[in-house]
């Protein structure tokens, strides 16, 4: 059987691929995906069956620097959505970046909280206003476990440097990205470009999209890619 494992980036959780995981389950594929919980979800760390077929991980923004080394490892193909290999890129874009992300965590416990996660999840939006993302569970509020996961995976957006550890050399990549993205720096995206195998690279870029690539046209993108009708 075919499986898929998914991953959401920083502030996010897995309700945002219901739809996606729909289809792929329509489909006829295993559908499991990673939770951090950083709201009121409980967290899940996904696993591989042991089922022969493809192995395809979906991972947006942050998403595949959370997946634990056993699952990269034995992936056959990685989607990769809005991502990156170093999120602070070095020059003036990555100084920026870094004092912006010290920021931010700053905000985290106080009476800033709030306010630091709507402009956020807004840049994620971007070009679309804040009303295209579904409800989102933080704007109404923390608890302390979900919070200090925010503040641990802040600093992992500032530290991260390369791909995750357990990278398969092997695996085909097909690499989505949003012109329009507000998130990850133009430089961020070239260097991921960059770091990866080109023969074994698919690169998509959305002239009319920003952060937010989990939508229903991108599905159908990542459907047709994965061999699917």
């Amino acid at each position: 059987m075919n499986q898929v494992i998914a991953a959401h980036g920083w502030a996010g959780d897995a309700t945002v691929w219901r739809g996606w995981q729909r289809r792929f389950e329509a489909l006829g594929w295993h559908w499991d995906a990673v939770e951090r919980g950083y709201g009121q979800r409980e967290p899940h760390q996904p696993t591989w069956t042991g089922q022969p077929g493809q192995r395809l991980v979906i991972a947006h923004s942050l998403g595949m620097h959370l997946l634990p080394e056993n699952i990269l490892r034995r992936a056959d193909a990685i989607v990769s959505l809005a991502g990156f290999a170093a999120f602070v890129p070095a020059g003036a874009a990555g100084r920026a970046l870094a004092v912006a992300l010290k920021g931010m965590a700053s905000c985290l416990g106080t009476a800033d909280e709030s306010g630091m996660l709507r402009k956020f999840l807004t840049r994620c939006a971007s070009p679309l206003p804040l009303s295209a993302l579904p409800n989102h569970a933080l704007l109404q509020g923390l608890h302390p476990p979900g919070r200090q996961r925010l503040q641990q995976d802040l600093a992992l957006l500032q530290h991260c440097q390369g791909l995750p550890e357990g990278w398969p050399e092997e695996a085909r990549i097909l690499v989505v990205q949003g012109e329009q993205d507000a998130i990850v720096c133009p430089e961020a995206r070239t260097q991921l470009l960059q770091t990866l195998d080109a023969t074994q690279t698919d690169h998509v870029l959305r002239p009319d999209q920003g952060h937010a690539l989990v939508t229903p046209a991108v599905l159908d993108l990542v459907v047709r890619w994965a061999g699917q009708p």
